[in-house]
This record gives C-alpha cells, structure tokens and sequence, in this order.
C-alpha cells in the first residue's frame, strides 16, 4: 500500500540526509556520443564541458582518447581547459588505452573490463581469473602513473555477485578509488539494484566510493540510479537528456532534482542553468527535447486544464512539485478545450484588460468549439478572439 509522504516524513527525511553529498559523473560526452549518428566536433565538444562544469556536476567524462585522432585531441583540450570539474576518460583495461588517457595529460581514469560470464565466454573469451588479473593490472599501471582510477564492472548487473564482489575487493586493494555497478543493458531494476548495491556496501572493504551506471533499456535507469544512491550508493553517472546508446542512460536533469528535492540530499548543481545546458546539447546532438520530459520539457510546467490552472494561479504548489524558476524554466498557462474560466481571465489580465464575464464566457465557448474541431488554439487565436471582445484596443 502506498501512503503519500506528510510534511512531518518530508522533514524528517531532509534532516536524514542533510549531510550526504552525492557526486554525479557526468557522460554526455562520452557515453552519451555513443548515441547512433551522433558525432560532435571537438569544439562542440568542448563548449557542452564547459557548459557542464558551469552547472557544477563533480566528473566530467570526456571521452575515449584511443578511439580517434580527433577524439585524443579533444579530451586532451577538455582537460587542459575545464577548471573546476574532475575531467576523467575512458579506458579499457590494458596499458595501450591507459597510455593514451596519460597521454591526454587526464588527470583520471575510468577502466572497465566484463564481469558476467556472458561477457568473459562470448566477448572476451577469459576465464574468471584472467578478467581479475587484467582488472588489477590495469588499475596498478593507472595508479602508478598517479591517475585517479574509477574501475567499472562491465555488464555487473548480469554478473555472479560473488565473483563480482571478489573483482572489486581485488581492485580496490589495487588502488581503485572509485568502483562502479554498470547496467549495461539495463536489465536491472529498484528493488534487484537496492540489493546489489547493498551487497557490494557490505562485501566490499576498504576506502572507496562507489557508483553505479545505469542505462534505460526498460525506462528504469533514473528510478535505478536514485535507488541505489538511496542504498549506498556515492555517485551517480549521467548524461543530459538521459542521451546515449539504444535507449540511453540515466538523465542527469532528472537524477539531479530527484536526489536533491524528493531525498534533501547535496549536489553540487547550479539547478538553474539545467534548461540552458539541455538545450546545447540539444541542438549539438540534433535532438528534439520531447515535450513532455520531466523538468525541461516544454510541457513540465504547463498548465492547461481548468482545474489545474485555477490551482496554479492560487497557489502554485498545487500542482507544480517545485517553482519552475529553480531549474530556469518558465510557468506557461496553455489555452485550450480543457481551459477553465480562470485561464481565460488570466490572458485577460495579463493583456492588461478588465476581465468581464460576459467576455470570458464567450472566449471561452469559442476555445473549445474551436478545440473540439481539432484547431490548435495559438496565441494569436486568442488574441483574435479578444479582440472581438474588447475590440481594436492597443494592448491587443
């Protein structure tokens, strides 16, 4: 059974988690340009790290260095350009990819190799113990070069726990600071990550954060980040827009809010330019932002419904979870066949025009004659339809 939260719970769970600070590695520029057909520019690639580093998120994943020329120098110019954000690269496990993140003078590295036997029989074709032995050697060379070394477990969600566990435990004795739950197909879900995460909390000893990766191939790569944060978790690794390979990753705008406003907990996000950044990698990736995406889509905090607008324009609260000002984004009251009254009185007003009911009724008859006929009503239908209300008067 479900209870909704009471404000005494809400309070309680903000002085809870007043003190947790969770990090956030952001892979927009990494993982997320694995997206089929996308491509970016060094430059292109450059300004989303800046912008990302502006708005605050701790890692910046900024490429593959081995892959390409063109790739190895744009790392390179991230990391020698990006103050503030971690800048950290993308290696597999074997010295010839770790050469090149050193190469690109990055400060840190992000190692991987396959942990599930799908992946060791199929793909690798290793046995368990030689993934554990190039799993250490790769963190051992990284750290003795004086990277910062986040090691993932490639596929661990789809992986023995206990071989899992016993990778991890090899490479944090090894030196890793960071160890990474990957979903890489994103077979996981909240109740199965909370274990897993859990798990490796407990089996796992040492000093190390830990991560998880999470990707969307059934719509759950949010609600998996946010729960294995939840259970234990340090870090998130996000991409904007949740942009990546097939169905994408864990979108950062969303991971970002949840954990800050529904948890209390601290991430070090400037919230207010999170619109400002999605839109730039919106037209760098040629993507449109749907409409309905939770907190920058056009739609988040729209308002049609005459229910919903009379609640909004009494107390905004009513029927926004937060002011959409926090996340730079703008109240819009939307006309249309579900408009009420007060939407209409709204547009009246803000026209600068004495609302009259007579007026409003008939504006209103006409929006949704219109709207039942499947006519967009757009902003100069409205002003139209005022117009032969109040007639040709200058602030319409």
């Amino acid at each position: 059974m479900f209870i909704a939260p009471t404000q005494n719970s809400l309070d309680y769970i903000q002085r809870k988690s007043e003190k947790r600070v969770v990090r956030l590695l952001d892979t927009t520029l990494r993982d997320g340009e694995q997206m089929p057909g996308i491509s970016l520019t060094s430059q292109q690639k450059l300004e989303i790290a800046l912008a990302l580093n502006d708005l605050g998120v701790d890692s910046i994943e900024a490429g593959f260095p081995i892959t390409s020329r063109g790739e190895f120098e744009a790392v390179k110019r991230i990391a020698k350009e990006i103050r503030g954000s971690e800048v950290i690269a993308l290696a597999r496990a074997n010295k010839q990819d770790i050469d090149k993140v050193i190469e690109a003078e990055v400060p840190a590295v992000h190692t991987f190799i396959a942990t599930s036997e799908l992946h060791m029989k199929y793909k690798l074709k290793l046995s368990p113990e030689q993934v554990v032995e190039k799993a250490v050697s790769a963190v051992e060379y990284a750290k003795s070069h004086g990277l910062v070394v986040e090691f993932s477990a490639e596929d661990a969600t789809r992986s023995n726990l206990q071989f899992l566990s016993r990778v991890f435990q090899a490479v944090v004795n090894a030196g890793a600071d960071r160890i990474d739950i990957a979903d890489t197909v994103g077979v996981a879900y909240p109740s199965y990550i909370a274990f897993i995460t859990t798990y490796i909390r407990s089996s796992v000893k040492g000093n190390y954060l830990l991560s998880v990766h999470c990707h969307n191939d059934f719509g759950m790569a949010v609600a998996n980040s946010v729960t294995a944060i939840e259970n234990g978790a340090d870090q998130a690794h996000v991409t904007v827009l949740g942009v990546g390979e097939r169905a994408g990753n864990a979108a950062l705008e969303e991971v970002a809010t949840a954990l800050a406003f529904l948890y209390g907990y601290k991430v070090k996000i400037d919230f207010s330019k999170i619109n400002k950044v999605a839109k730039l990698v919106s037209s760098y990736f040629g993507i449109q932002i749907p409409p309905n995406k939770a907190i920058v889509g056009a739609n988040a905090f729209s308002h049609e419904s005459g229910i919903h607008v009379h609640g909004i324009l009494s107390y905004p609260l009513t029927y926004e979870p937060l002011d959409p000002s926090i996340v730079g984004a703008e109240r819009r009251i939307v006309i249309g066949k579900h408009s009420g009254r007060h939407a209409i009185e709204y547009v009246i007003k803000q026209l600068g025009l004495e609302p009259r009911e007579e007026a409003i009724k008939n504006i209103l008859n006409k929006v949704k004659d219109l709207a039942d006929q499947g006519i967009k009503i757009t902003w100069e239908l409205i002003l139209k339809l005022v117009k032969e209300e109040y007639g040709d008067v200058n602030n319409v």
